[in-house]
């Protein structure tokens, strides 16, 4: 932050009802001390140059402090809690158009596998997608960055996936990156129409595709899944996405178990998200190892399917995180507050689980734990302040209008003010 004047800007946030923070430095957490919250009352937290330097209770903030650097600004947090800023570590927000039609028609019975199979599904959004060009992705993703932020997320991962072919996925990941995202090729996410195998299209990805799309992304993702890559074909991209230098993840245990867990522990990928199909067995697996399940309640309920074993997952002494899947099809929801209200209310998480799950283990599965998802000092400076009396009320009060400001870097980029509802610096959303 740096005033017109050319020197350092601090912004003071004080006299906050409730500070709620993952305690602790480790990530990711797991068992009992994923529940470990630190909880501070009527606290202020100071923020210079962009990172944290110091909180606690306003009995104990010190005049002057922060002033030796220049202008401090104020943000009055009476009757607001602040959370670390949410981070959203699975999101598929590159994509054009929507999947209305086919929203009303899985209401009358069509499952989501048969409309796939009829050319709907992905494949539907890939068409979109194609056409939007790149000024339009762009575009589409800031316009949903802006509604992340707006729900209280700091911190967004997002994949390609929707255009499967060349000039497409790399229009993507740069959209991704233009908006402040962390970029993850989803080149494995289905079979396009004019390729005749999955065999022939992995050919062309990997040869055509990886090479550039590895200087935009920062991991590689795959659908292992019936209908879409085998555990075989699955490996095999991964190994060269490794190869070329991106972390892995996966999407597994969706509909079938076809081998993701144990794939994933094999290649040392950083995730396998979804396990909605997931067996004891597999909880037993992930448990034993260092792959973080990544848990996508929204999903599961927008297609009427079994929620992941969450409980069994956290008491086996599994790493897990929350996200919201954000997607036109299977998962059209932005809001990290309506996954902690499901993952409280469904899940059978407690509502500390919840919060270290979308904040500092969220933030583990996109390499950042050591700068954001937690308010310590050192840390990114990226907050949310909840209009409500306890912080719980993030998983409590499900889909209420919460979020009171936002702060990036030490910058409030959201205000929520009589009057005014868009973002203070609409660029940026």
């Amino acid at each position: 932050m740096s005033n017109p004047d050319g020197g350092q800007r601090a912004l003071l946030v004080r006299d906050l009802a409730q500070l709620a923070t993952p305690a602790g430095s480790e990530a990711p957490l797991r068992g009992a001390a994923l529940a470990n919250v630190e909880v501070v009352r009527d606290a202020y937290v100071l923020c210079e140059n962009g990172r944290i330097t110091a909180f606690g209770p306003m009995r104990k903030l010190r005049p002057g402090l922060g002033e030796a650097q220049g202008e401090v600004e104020e943000l009055d947090g009476r009757g607001l809690c602040a959370v670390p800023g949410l981070v959203d570590c699975h999101t598929h927000a590159c994509f054009a158009g929507d999947r209305v039609d086919e929203f009303e028609l899985r209401a009358t019975g069509a499952s989501y596998e048969a409309l796939h199979a009829a050319g709907g599904g992905i494949l539907a959004t890939v068409r979109a997608t194609r056409s939007a060009g790149e000024r339009g992705l762009a575009e589409a993703v800031r316009r949903h960055r802006g509604w992340m932020r707006r729900a209280g997320t700091t911190t967004f991962e997002a994949k390609s996936g929707y255009g499967l072919d060349q000039e497409t996925e790399l229009a993507s990941l740069r959209a991704i990156r233009e908006a402040g995202g962390i970029a993850t090729w989803l080149g494995a996410h289905a079979v396009p129409p004019e390729f005749s195998s999955a065999a022939a299209y992995l050919e062309f990805a990997l040869a055509d595709v990886l090479p550039q799309a590895a200087r935009l992304a920062v991991a590689a993702d795959v659908f292992l899944e019936e209908g879409a890559f085998d555990v075989d074909e699955a490996r095999r991209y991964l190994e060269a996405c490794r190869a070329a230098g991106l972390a892995l993840r996966l999407h597994g245990d969706q509909f079938t178990e076809q081998g993701a867990i144990p794939l994933a522990v094999e290649l040392g990928a950083r995730s396998v998200d979804h396990l909605e199909a997931t067996s004891d067995a597999g909880v037993g697996m992930l448990a034993a190892s260092a792959v973080v399940g990544v848990l996508l309640p929204v999903s599961a309920l927008f297609l009427g399917r079994p929620m992941p074993p969450a409980r069994a997952l956290v008491d086996a002494g599994a790493a897990i995180a929350l996200a919201t899947d954000f997607n036109p099809g299977s998962s059209f929801c932005e809001s990290l507050g309506v996954v902690s209200s499901l993952a409280v209310t469904q899940l059978h998480l407690s509502p500390a689980e919840a919060l270290a799950a979308c904040t500092v283990n969220a933030a583990h599965v996109v390499g950042l734990a050591a700068r954001v998802g937690r308010i310590a000092p050192g840390y990114t400076a990226d907050l949310v302040l909840l209009d409500a009396p306890d912080w719980r009320y993030l998983s409590y009060h499900l889909g209420a209008d919460l979020v009171a400001a936002v702060v990036e870097a030490g910058e409030i980029t959201w205000q929520r003010a009589a009057g005014r509802s868009e973002p203070k610096r609409p660029a940026l959303g």
